[in-house]
């Protein structure tokens, strides 16, 4: 296993961003938050990657932020963004906004700041002795990354408030009861359920699936029909697209569509 804190590989079509703190319980430090800095806008650019998945190495997926690092924070100075900011704005905010699809593989404990950011992606698979909370009540820290904001929209929100208020965990398959998680799957099988996934994903036209994922993180917020108006507009740029021109083509001759992302 890699030194680094954070392991890049790409597999196919599929970018895989593994936290590698271990030791740590794969707890967000400044490494991790410079290392995504830097690779999210290049992921996004490279034509050759469609679908980004989010893992972990070891026995969590991710405990949250590294607390001796947010506490190091408090010594900058006024106005210079601490670990907190950066990881917000910098790594959160254009993961929920990704223009690809991104998929969580939560292969442990999964708490707090690491349930923050299961929340800015697309799809989630855990593995069956995965644990899922909020934990920020536990240490007398506020959620700035979604934790009371965006779990109310995506569960029941008395659930939210229970995990919210208790600093409690609950397993995998309970989390997919109230809608969070989308698969739970042995865990010797995590890595090769989510490639299977990824590759079904990656092999849909790209840019179908952004503008499907645009309207769709949109809807949260609008009427049904702003949502539909929104959805139609996309609708009549995407007709002229080259992939659904294919798409169609490749149903009426029986072969599989080359898609281009255009």
């Amino acid at each position: 296993m890699s030194n680094e804190d954070l392991i890049y590989t790409q597999k196919g079509a599929t970018a895989w961003l593994t936290l590698n703190r271990p030791k740590a319980m794969n707890s967000l430090s400044l490494s991790i938050v410079g290392r995504m800095e830097e690779l999210l806008p290049q992921i996004a650019a490279d034509d050759s990657v469609r679908v980004v998945v989010l893992t972990g190495a070891g026995s969590a997926f991710c405990a949250g932020a590294d607390l001796k690092e947010v506490l190091a924070g408090k010594d900058l100075p006024p106005g210079e963004p601490d670990m907190l900011d950066r990881m917000c704005y910098n790594v959160m905010k254009p993961l929920r906004d990704f223009p690809k699809p991104v998929i969580a593989a939560l292969n442990g404990i999964t708490m707090a700041g690491g349930l923050e950011l299961v929340m800015c992606c697309d799809i989630v698979l855990a593995s069956e002795d995965a644990r899922i909370g909020d934990a920020h009540a536990n240490f007398g820290v506020y959620p700035g990354a979604g934790g009371a904001a965006v779990l109310p929209r995506l569960i029941p929100h008395n659930v939210a408030k229970y995990l919210l208020f208790t600093g409690k965990t609950l397993s995998a398959a309970e989390m997919k009861g109230y809608g969070l998680v989308n698969e739970v799957v042995p865990a010797d099988q995590l890595e090769q359920a989510t490639t299977d996934l990824a590759e079904l994903i990656a092999s849909k036209s790209p840019i179908a699936l952004q503008r499907m994922k645009e309207v769709a993180n949109a809807s949260l917020d609008k009427s049904r029909d702003a949502a539909l108006e929104h959805e139609q507009v996309l609708f009549r740029m995407h007709e002229r697209s080259y992939d659904m021109a294919e798409g169609l083509r490749a149903f009426s001759e029986k072969r599989t569509p080359k898609f281009q992302g255009r």
